[in-house]
């Protein structure tokens, strides 16, 4: 499976952007997908998941009420609606799948797409 994420960009504060990671190589439709990223110097940290059907979501406490995360199985693609965008936000932004996750657990993620960089100007 290779997962290919875009979207990324520079945004000033207040500003939005829409990632999109598209799955190819195997239908993922019973992988459960989500997003994490890494800010300079610091570890990489979980962002957002949604269940394989797409009627489950978790989502970190700084991020909740701003970003929202969906998937689109007949396009092999998911998505995360970043709202609200603050500095902090800023990081390189990681699509990953796996059939059993720990949204909080990197290490439960199957496959991992490269990274986006999404930078928040104040």
């Amino acid at each position: 499976v290779q997962l290919q994420a875009c979207g990324g960009g520079l945004v000033q504060a207040g500003g939005s952007l829409r990632l999109s990671c598209a799955a190819s190589g195997r239908t993922v439709s019973r992988y459960a997908m989500g997003w994490l990223r890494r800010a300079p110097g610091k570890e990489r940290e979980f962002v957002a998941a949604i269940s394989w059907s797409g009627g489950s979501t978790n989502y970190a406490d700084s991020v909740k009420g701003r970003f929202t995360i969906s998937r689109d199985n007949a396009k092999n693609t998911g998505y995360l609606q970043m709202n609200s965008l603050k500095p902090e936000d800023t990081a390189v932004y990681s699509c990953a799948i796996g059939l059993k996750i720990k949204p909080y657990d990197s290490g439960s993620y199957n496959y991992w797409g490269q990274g986006t960089q999404v930078t928040v100007s104040s």
